[in-house]
């Protein structure tokens, strides 16, 4: 019998855009969200949800979000 080596998939989606206030989680516009990607597990989304946080660190209003999608689709085994 094969053992399956492979890392399990744990998939992650990014995603960002302008919020209306600084106290809310409410976008501004839903047409404007940049959806930066889905990612295999929480370590490659982290880095994407960095690099796109430090390159809008001068909008107070603009925030991006990590998803734990594999929750949503499988919330029994998370």
């Amino acid at each position: 019998m094969a053992q399956n080596t492979e890392k399990k998939q744990l998939l992650h989606l990014v995603f960002g855009g302008e919020l209306t206030t600084l106290t809310d989680v409410q976008f501004r516009d839903l047409n404007d969200l940049d959806i930066v990607g889905i990612f295999p597990d929480y370590e490659s989304a982290h880095v994407a949800w960095k690099s796109k946080a430090q390159m809008t660190v001068d909008n107070a209003h603009m925030r991006y979000f990590i998803v734990h999608m594999h929750r949503l689709l499988d919330p029994e085994n998370d």
